[in-house]
């Protein structure tokens, strides 16, 4: 094992990302050790690498450990990404001062926009999510991955592609799947694996780019593109207008009697920008 110890600019509360992580059962958190172990891919090969905070919110630092046949630097950078350690967030802090999203910025405060470990799993995890509570949904997912993904030192990997291309719908109905759900999932991973997505291209398009181009794969809508582009490739400036949980959150912090309007939400978001992410992630956490 190789260790590396990691200094970053403040603000960044690791104990608040660490917490809404542990919603999702297939992530390998300790609160106490304030660590987490990440499947990450590197080179084309799946390996764990575990990060542990050992600084403060103001003061973030953290000791990233990694097994030895993996390349350091480039486990590094993908660390680095999924956990936006270099997006600085005193930015986004000064811009939300003079909006009227100031306290809620202050209450989740340090609370930073974190990647899921892979964008292919996200997409998954996305579609196999629509429609379902939260509860049902992990559930969902984890019978999803410890039925056809596997494990490394207890941690589980999502099912490659040309895995999820062989799955029968059957197989994903007894899961408790719907048969639609299972044709969408089952089609990502033809999708993949025939060529017609591209991950890796994808992530070099703009985001209206991508919405065009993802939107022509069966169950992917715009939710679904929306979602993919904050969580799978830490865009900053995303809102999901028709996502029910930023309609409530608003009803719940102007005080509404009623859902908001679409132009009520089109015109709320004109303060928000350039950071509409970071505005949809604290309206998130506000109703957690």
């Amino acid at each position: 094992m190789w260790q590396e110890n990691i200094t970053i600019n403040g603000p960044y509360n690791f104990d608040e990302v660490l917490r809404r992580q542990a919603f999702d059962p297939l992530n390998v958190i300790s609160l106490e050790q304030r660590s987490v172990k990440v499947p990450v891919w590197i080179e084309n090969q799946p390996t764990v690498v575990e990060v542990q905070a050992i600084g403060t919110t103001e003061n973030p630092s953290f000791i990233v450990c990694g097994h030895e046949h993996t390349n350091k630097d480039q486990v590094i950078e993908k660390i680095e990404q999924i956990f936006q350690w270099k997006i600085p967030l005193q930015s986004v802090y000064r811009h939300f001062e003079n909006t009227n999203l100031r306290e809620l910025f202050k209450e989740h405060y340090g609370a930073p926009l974190v990647l899921d470990f892979d964008p292919y799993g996200c997409l998954l995890k996305c579609i196999i999510h629509q429609q379902l509570n939260m509860a049902f949904a992990h559930t969902l997912s984890t019978r999803f991955v410890n039925t056809f993904g596997f494990e490394i030192d207890g941690v589980w990997f999502y099912p490659r592609p040309e895995v999820v291309a062989q799955i029968e719908v059957e197989q994903l109905r007894e899961l408790q799947f719907s048969g639609r759900k299972a044709e969408y999932v089952i089609g990502i991973g033809k999708a993949i694996t025939e060529g017609l997505l591209d991950l890796e291209k994808i992530k070099q398009m703009t985001d209206e780019e991508v919405l065009h181009h993802m939107v022509k794969l069966r169950g992917v809508g715009p939710w679904t593109v929306q979602n993919f582009l904050l969580f799978a490739l830490g865009r900053p400036n995303l809102f999901p207008i028709a996502d029910i949980g930023i309609q409530n959150a608003i009803k719940k912090l102007f005080g509404m009697d009623r859902k908001p309007t679409i132009e009520e939400m089109q015109k709320y978001k004109q303060d928000w920008e350039p950071y509409l992410s970071y505005a949809s992630l604290y309206l998130w956490r506000s109703i957690e």
